[in-house]
């Protein structure tokens, strides 16, 4: 289904949300009121949990922006929500409503200068993707080259700016009472703002193909410089299926264990080699095929690290904190600099103890595995992100930090893989010193 261009004023926007809000309200008042008079129904609940999910899933889908980011972000709460909304959430991720044919057409020659069908041997109208801050269409070159072409929606940045604006109004409490420092507002606002300029994705996108270099299995789309604008991006086609489909196909425990491992060394490799982390690891950003290669794309999203990751990994994988006041102090500094007291800081040692549940020492004779298809340890990761909000004890640096792990956990599980996660670690520092971007 095509939908007309998203309107991006704030107050339209914030009505819309507001609409929202009051539209689910009113739905389970009257669900409750059924509940009342006809008793507590299953089917009842489960089918309020269906057409409540479906109506968010759409209003966030037409309103693109932070908001469907948002949206995407809710989709990862794997055993925190229901099924429903979990199914209607994910529809974010690559099936969000398009732009008109029309529509894409003139953005595409608002910014390069030239229509789709005079640049391309062949260009699909339709959109094989689209998400929140553009959709992406199968194009072929002039010389035959398969290509993917992203297209910026009209106005995006704008409406990414007015949603931060209702953000900020909304959690002004919050933000009063420390429990939502302005900082951490600011710092997601620069991440989705960053992603509005394709030419920065670009750059980020050459980083990592040759950062990543060393890791056969992953490949990176290369940059077609010609045909890439702040608005339209084009790249070489990967193939592969997101976890969804890959996995209609009955894939073996064997291959789901190995991709769960070369994930899990990915993202390490990035925070150890490269110091900066793809940090946008919705499903639909990862394409795996049945040789065990995966395929990352959309690298709008890039956190740059500025602390020392490896130190603060290792200190985790030892559980350093049990060594004594000097070692917690050690890493909880890490974390949180010389800013926020021993006193304070102190209180982050359990979720510390939550991360350090990936790392097992393994029974005598038997290999260290984390399961991470009985999700158990997102349950317990939420709880400890959530602690650390009512603690106050947040970090800016690790916003998207904790967003690109969520999202990690959240795959893993999706797979239902089985992990050495301590011989992958093992592997990433044996593969040389900490690299600099």
């Amino acid at each position: 289904m095509v939908n007309k261009p998203p309107r991006s004023g704030a107050l339209i926007r914030g009505f819309r949300l507001g609409k929202l809000g009051l539209s689910l309200t009113g739905s389970y008042l009257g669900y409750q009121v059924q509940n009342l008079f006809l008793g507590e129904n299953e089917d009842r609940q489960q089918r309020f949990q269906q057409a409540s999910s479906k109506r968010v899933r759409e209003e966030l889908g037409s309103l693109k922006g932070a908001a469907m980011k948002l949206g995407q972000l809710l989709s990862l709460q794997t055993r925190t929500l229901t099924e429903a909304a979990i199914r209607e959430l994910a529809g974010l991720q690559m099936q969000a409503p398009g732009m008109h044919p029309t529509l894409a057409r003139a953005q595409f020659k608002g910014s390069l200068g030239k229509t789709p069908e005079e640049v391309f041997r062949h260009f699909e109208e339709q959109p094989f993707a689209a998400a929140s801050l553009g959709q992406v269409h199968l194009a072929v070159t002039k010389n035959g080259e398969k290509v993917a072409v992203k297209i910026q929606y009209p106005a995006i940045r704008t409406a990414i700016e007015n949603d931060f604006k209702l953000m900020r109004s909304a959690s002004l409490p919050a933000r009063l009472s420390g429990h939502m420092p302005v900082a951490i507002l600011d710092e997601v606002e620069r991440g989705f703002l960053e992603e509005t300029d394709y030419l920065q994705e670009a750059n980020k996108l050459d980083l990592f193909a040759q950062g990543l270099a060393d890791l056969k299995y992953i490949t990176v789309p290369r940059v077609h410089r010609g045909l890439t604008t702040e608005r339209v991006l084009t790249m070489s086609f990967v193939e592969g299926s997101v976890v969804g489909a890959f996995l209609e196909n009955k894939q073996p425990g064997s291959l789901r264990n190995l991709i769960g491992e070369r994930l899990v060394e990915l993202y390490y490799y990035q925070l150890h080699r490269l110091r900066a982390l793809h940090a946008d690891h919705h499903p639909g950003n990862y394409l795996f095929q049945s040789d065990g290669h995966i395929g990352l794309v959309d690298f709008g999203c890039v956190k740059r690290i500025g602390f020392d990751a490896s130190a603060l990994i290792q200190g985790i994988v030892d559980r350093s904190w049990r060594q004594g006041d000097r070692q917690a102090r050690h890493i909880l500094a890490l974390i949180f600099g010389p800013k926020v007291s021993f006193d304070r800081a102190r209180k982050m040692l359990p979720t510390l103890e939550v991360m350090a549940g990936i790392w097992h020492p393994g029974a005598e004779g038997k290999e260290p595995v984390t399961d991470f298809g009985k999700g158990e340890l997102l349950i317990l990761l939420a709880g400890a992100l959530k602690k650390s909000l009512r603690d106050k004890l947040t970090n800016p640096e690790f916003a998207f930090i904790s967003r690109a792990e969520l999202g990690l956990y959240s795959l893993l599980h999706g797979l239902n893989a089985k992990v050495n996660t301590t011989a992958a670690w093992q592997r990433v520092v044996q593969s040389g010193p900490p690299g600099k971007t």
